[in-house]
C-alpha cells in the first residue's frame, strides 16, 4: 500500500488501537466528539494498472481523528487494513486485479477515544495488472556466409563472410571507396525458416586501434517475410565505439514470425558514411510471459 499522509510525532501522543500492526502514534487534536462518517459521495476512485487509487474530501474540523480502510483481497482471501490520519486524503492499493471486478472498501472514522463511526462501503475497480516477460533461455543460431548479404560491400576489403568466421582479428566493412553509398547500410540475413523472439550480438573491429570512427551508433532492427517489405521493431542506440567491444541487445519480441532480418545502420560514430564490424551473432530467445489477469488462481 502507498499512503500519502502526515504523522505528527511531537507533543501530546495517543496510541490508536485498530488494524493491529498498522497502528501509528501521532499528535491528537480536537475533542472527543462522535466521529463523522465518510460520505460515499465524497470518495472517488481511479483504476490504475494493478492498483486502485481512492481519494476523498478533506474532513471538516474535528470531524474525526483518523480513519481505517479495510477490504478483503479476493485472490489471497486476506483482510487488508490501512490506517490514515485526518490529514490524509488518498490511498493507493497495490496488487489489485481487474479480473475481480468491484472491490469493496470499508471506511470507518474514529475520534481521539477510538470510538468508531458507521462504516461506509465504497466499490471500486482496478486497472489490469501489468504483464511481465522474462527470458528463460537463448540459443545461438548458426549463421552461414551464404545467408548474409549487404547493400554496401566494400570491394577492396572486409567481405561480409568475415562476420561469421569466428576470427575476431578480421572484419566486415561497408563501402568507403568511391563512389560511396549513403547510409543506411545493412547486414541482411535470409534464414529460410521462421524465427520470432531474438537477440543480436556483435563485436566491434579490433585491429584499427588508431580510431573509434565507423562504429554503428544507431541501428534499426528490421524483419520481413518476403525480403521486400520491412518492419522496424526497435532502434538501438548508445552502442560501443571502442576496439573489440562486445554488445548484446535485450531480447526483442516481434509478436510474429519472420524469415528475413536486417541490422540496418542509420548512423555511425564520427558520422562516417560506412561502418565496420568483426563478428555478428543471432540468438533465438525463449521467453516466459506471465499475465496475472489470466494466470490460474490456485
Amino acid at each position: 500500500m502507498k499512503l500519502k499522509y502526515i504523522w505528527i510525532t511531537t507533543g501530546l501522543l495517543a496510541c490508536i488501537t485498530g488494524c493491529d500492526d498498522k497502528l501509528e502514534t501521532y499528535e491528537t487534536s480536537g475533542g472527543a466528539n462522535a466521529p463523522t462518517a465518510i460520505a460515499s459521495s465524497s470518495v472517488d476512485s481511479e483504476a490504475l494498472p494493478g492498483q486502485i487509487k481512492l481519494v476523498w474530501d478533506a474532513p471538516a474540523e474535528n470531524a474525526y481523528e483518523y480513519l481505517q480502510v479495510k477490504y478483503r483481497d479476493p485472490w489471497t482471501q486476506e483482510e487488508i487494513c490501512e490506517i490514515a490520519s485526518k490529514y490524509t486524503t488518498e490511498l493507493t492499493m497495490d496488487n489489485t486485479l481487474a479480473r475481480f471486478g468491484d472491490y469493496s472498501f470499508y471506511f470507518q472514522t474514529f475520534n481521539v477515544k477510538n470510538q468508531g463511526s458507521e462504516v461506509t462501503e465504497i466499490k471500486a475497480k482496478s486497472g489490469a495488472a501489468p504483464i511481465t516477460v522474462q527470458e528463460k533461455s537463448r540459443k545461438e543460431f548458426a549463421l552461414s556466409a551464404s545467408q548474409l548479404s549487404t547493400n554496401a560491400q566494400e570491394p577492396s576489403e572486409g567481405p561480409i563472410s568475415n562476420l561469421v568466421d569466428g576470427n575476431v582479428n578480421n572484419f566486415f566493412h561497408t563501402r568507403w571507396s568511391s563512389p560511396q553509398i549513403d547510409l543506411p547500410h545493412y547486414i541482411q540475413i535470409d534464414f529460410k525458416e521462421a524465427h520470432e523472439n531474438f537477440s543480436v550480438y556483435y563485436r566491434t573491429r579490433g585491429d584499427d586501434t588508431w580510431t573509434t570512427a565507423a562504429r554503428p551508433s544507431s541501428v534499426e532492427l528490421q524483419i520481413s517475410n518476403d525480403g521486400e517489405s520491412w518492419e522496424t521493431l526497435t532502434t538501438l542506440s548508445g552502442l560501443p565505439t571502442g576496439h573489440g567491444d562486445e554488445y548484446t541487445s535485450e531480447f526483442v519480441m516481434p509478436g510474429k514470425s519472420f524469415t528475413y532480418f536486417r541490422f540496418n545502420v542509420i548512423a555511425t560514430s564520427s558520422n562516417t558514411k560506412y561502418f565496420n564490424m568483426a563478428e555478428f551473432k543471432f540468438y533465438d530467445v525463449e521467453v516466459e510471459v506471465y499475465d496475472p489477469e489470466t494466470a490460474p488462481l490456485d
